[in-house]
């Protein structure tokens, strides 16, 4: 076993991470990562509220990105940020929650939410449905539609949607017309060191995975659970009416085969909308390299407008 791969280490590091991140968004007196997201894609305003969701967890802090004005209840897509289920990136999402709001024509709401090592596993997949939850619930006191409400997230972000849409599949709701898995990890039962990569050094390495991994879910018992490993052998639950899902990979990432393997399962549930792999990019790819982001989000956006009943001209 790694050394980072034990509990107590990972956690060590991982908040260590935190802190580092924290005093570099300090320092840079608001010219730091949230600031760069903000100047990219100008010609998409942000017109955004900040709103607080109750949960059993804890409060869950969330930034509404609204659409264009006049349509009294637009569509809303619940967005999860990325980060190894550790890090706190929300901002990081700015330029994609933009871009949804105006092509989609829908409400988005970025949701800060518990991480690890503070909120291990199953924490916050549980805060994650009760989100989804009270969005589908308040959405005429809120002003939007929350019976064409969809769900997704990138990396770890892409894995609290899959972990959503199967609460909800096995819970009797809310019906969610789409979920959007962009580089989703969704087998964190297989070790990230028995994982392959189409290029000798991905951006995702296997020690980053061993801080991420088991700050999550530091029982390695539990790795096997549905709402962490829905493409693990292990799951072989029917499928059947789970919620439609994009499921996007990147060509270079070493959590492609998992993605491919958890498309494949959900085609065969009736439940795949489109399987769409990036050519020529690795895991977080949309966050430098804004010619493969726009035309990533412009999938997603017209996925949404589709499974949400959009028709713009």
């Amino acid at each position: 076993m790694s050394l980072l791969a034990r509990p107590a280490v990972a956690a060590f590091v991982a908040k260590a991470m935190q802190r580092v991140t924290v005093t570099a968004d300090r320092r840079s007196g608001g010219r730091g990562s949230a600031a760069a997201s903000h100047a990219r894609f100008p010609e998409y305003p942000r017109r955004t509220k900040e709103l607080t969701i109750p949960t059993s967890v804890a409060p869950a802090r969330a930034t509404v990105y609204l659409p264009e004005k006049g349509d009294l209840a637009p569509p809303v897509h619940v967005n999860f940020h990325g980060g190894g289920y550790v890090m706190t990136l929300t901002e990081q999402d700015d330029p994609l929650c933009r871009f949804l709001a105006v092509e989609a024509g829908v409400v988005v709401i970025n949701v800060d939410y518990v991480v690890a090592p503070q909120h291990p596993f199953p924490a916050p997949t549980r805060q994650a449905y009760e989100i989804v939850r009270w969005v589908a619930e308040h959405g005429a006191e809120e002003g939007w539609d929350g019976e064409r409400l969809t769900v997704g997230g990138q990396s770890a972000g892409g894995g609290l949607a899959a972990a959503v849409a199967r609460q909800a599949f096995e819970g009797g709701g809310p019906s969610i017309a789409l979920q959007v898995l962009h580089y989703p990890p969704l087998d964190l039962a297989t070790s990230a060191r028995d994982k392959r990569a189409a290029i000798p050094r991905p951006m995702l390495r296997p020690w980053m995975a061993d801080i991420f991994d088991t700050s999550y879910v530091p029982d390695i018992r539990q790795r096997s659970d549905p709402l962490v490993s829905p493409a693990h052998p292990s799951d072989t639950a029917d499928l059947k009416g789970i919620a439609p899902a994009l499921v996007i990979t990147a060509e270079y990432d070493l959590l492609r085969a998992e993605g491919e393997r958890y498309a494949e399962r959900l085609a065969a549930a009736g439940a795949l909308v489109e399987h769409h792999d990036v050519r020529g990019a690795d895991h977080g790819y949309d966050g430098g390299d804004d010619d493969k982001a726009r035309a990533v989000y412009a999938v997603i956006a017209r996925r949404l407008r589709e499974a949400t009943g959009r028709h713009f001209t």
